[in-house]
């Protein structure tokens, strides 16, 4: 059975050319998921597919990306397919865990997929640092009342009443207060 996992990163993608594809290519069981494929973690439809597939089967992705982009992923889904006797094939690269050029290709592609999200990330992260310094970039909004944890902890409240009261976590409280206190200082 030709069985199918499409993905793309967010919810706002579109997995239409995928699904095409794979039907094309005559795939009758297609698993899909809109999720980051930096990582296995999270992904529930991959994991099913895993799950669902029989010896005998081939699993069918578009390019090897859709499946992982870390190596370490990308070998632990082929040993997984491999010990359950399941081949897996890209219909857009030529690669295949049937034969070993085509295996090996898989493994180079894999290296490059991880160097790709490794290089955005480090692109990010350099934008991130200088829109700081430029004074452009403040993080994410604070979500917790800064000062009425202040007031309360004035009216004489510990802690465990101000998180309770204001339904945040105890740490929360400690935090902030340590915060506010060293800017006053």
């Amino acid at each position: 059975m030709k069985v199918a996992y499409a993905r793309v990163s967010s919810v706002g993608q579109n997995l239409d050319s995928q699904i095409a594809s794979l039907k094309e290519y005559g795939c009758t069981k297609i698993f899909q998921e809109k999720f980051s494929g930096t990582s296995t973690k999270g992904r529930d439809k991959l994991k099913e597919c895993l799950e669902f597939v029989r010896e005998g089967d081939e699993l069918v992705i578009t390019r090897v990306d859709r499946a992982a982009r870390s190596v370490l992923d990308l070998q632990l889904i082929v040993k997984e397919l491999s010990e359950k006797g399941v081949s897996l094939t890209a219909t857009e690269q030529p690669i295949s865990t049937k034969d070993a050029t085509s295996k090996c290709f898989l493994d180079m592609l894999s290296v490059f997929s991880e160097f790709e999200t490794n290089l955005r990330r480090e692109r990010q992260m350099d934008g991130i640092k200088i829109a700081k310094e430029k004074g452009k970039f403040k993080g994410r909004v604070a979500k917790i009342d800064v000062k009425k944890i202040q007031d309360l902890k004035d009216e004489g409240l510990g802690a465990t009443e101000i998180a309770n009261q204001m339904g945040i976590d105890r740490t929360s409280v400690y935090r902030l207060l340590k915060q506010v206190k060293g800017v006053a200082a």
